[in-house]
């Protein structure tokens, strides 16, 4: 991946930059454990202590990946303030493991300070990276959320929620591990800590793999990047009179056959602005802007099946020609609207 990124001009546009130091930080964390499980220069400590410099980096990562890639947050010196907890932190893991003599580290570890030392960075470690994981994770519901009202279409999102999940499990096995090490259990041996580390590599290379693949989840920040609107001041007479040019107007021109249609578009055919439709869908309609398009793709799906045309043609093609991308967006809004699969309902009928 790095090589991609360093000698392939067109593929590194596709990578993000976060990722691409992320996949830097695992290779320094794999290059030392790798030396230190192997043997190859020795039983020495201080190859998997290198490999501890890029402990509080993944997390700080991961946020901002998310946040890049998700908000459409392009990188900027403010940023490096989250990595200034690892540059202490290796500071203190130079201090602690590296520094010290060979006799002074044996001492150590007879005596037992270095396992609690240990044991110290290592909640540290948990502690940043945890934090940033759950940041992450609200970043991602928040996002969830705010497309829906912003657009009408699925996007396919369960793979980084599935990426997110995965991190979070590594992390569960680490805390787990300490958990086990701090209570003198024999749960886990050494091996089992770097197993943690292959799979995150691994699934960084997942997301890697998606993020040059463009899905559209990383396009979509772009599409609903919010703008700055003034506060809708619409009275409430108003809203009434809003709501009915809306109703004719989803009625005798079908917006709502448009695949991808955006809030934004409806606003601007509607003549309004965002936070103005935004407020109409709140308070007069009670929906948020998928709910509602969809709500009108299901009606126009019902006329459709009803013509003697929608014999030669499946229920998904049907709901195609009503605006649906997706089968799964389709199944979901029919049973959520009529109370029954679309199967069903026909069957009753």
């Amino acid at each position: 991946m790095l090589f991609i990124y360093v000698f392939s001009p067109k593929k590194r546009k596709s990578i993000n930059k976060y990722i691409a130091f992320l996949v830097l930080v695992l290779s320094i964390g794999l290059t030392g454990r790798v030396l230190y499980i192997s043997g190859f220069f020795g039983d020495n400590y201080r190859w998997v202590t290198f490999s501890e410099f890029s402990t509080l980096l993944f997390g700080a990562t991961i946020y901002l990946f998310t946040r890049s890639s998700l908000l459409n947050k392009p990188f900027s010196r403010k940023e490096l303030v989250h990595y200034l907890p690892a540059v202490i932190y290796n500071l203190g893991v130079t201090i602690a493991f590296i520094i010290p003599s060979d006799d002074i580290l044996k001492t150590r570890i007879q005596s037992g300070l270095q396992f609690r030392i240990t044991l110290i960075f290592i909640a540290i470690g948990l502690a940043f990276n945890i934090t940033y994981w759950i940041k992450s994770l609200m970043i991602f519901l928040k996002f969830k959320k705010d497309i829906q009202n912003e657009i009408s279409y699925y996007i396919k999102s369960q793979f980084f929620l599935n990426f997110l999940i995965a991190i979070g499990i590594c992390l569960l096995c680490w805390f787990l591990m300490f958990l086990n090490w701090l209570l003198d259990y024999e749960l886990f041996n050494r091996v089992s800590w770097q197993v943690i580390w292959i799979s995150i590599a691994l699934i960084i290379l997942f997301i890697t793999f998606y993020g040059m693949k463009e899905p559209d989840l990383f396009k979509v920040s772009n599409i609903i990047k919010p703008k700055k609107y003034v506060q809708s001041k619409l009275s409430h007479n108003q809203l009434d009179d809003l709501k009915s040019q809306l109703d004719h107007l989803m009625i005798e021109k079908k917006p709502y056959l448009n695949r991808k249609l955006l809030k934004s578009e409806l606003a601007e055919m509607l003549g309004v602005s965002n936070p103005e439709i935004a407020r109409l869908l709140n308070e007069r309609i009670g929906m948020n802007f998928f709910e509602y398009v969809n709500y009108y793709r299901i009606k126009e799906f019902i006329d459709l099946a009803k013509t003697d045309q929608a014999k030669n043609i499946t229920f998904f093609g049907l709901a195609q020609e009503a605006g649906f991308n997706s089968k799964t967006t389709f199944n979901k809004s029919f049973k959520d609207l009529m109370g029954t699969t679309p199967k069903e309902y026909f069957s009753n009928l």
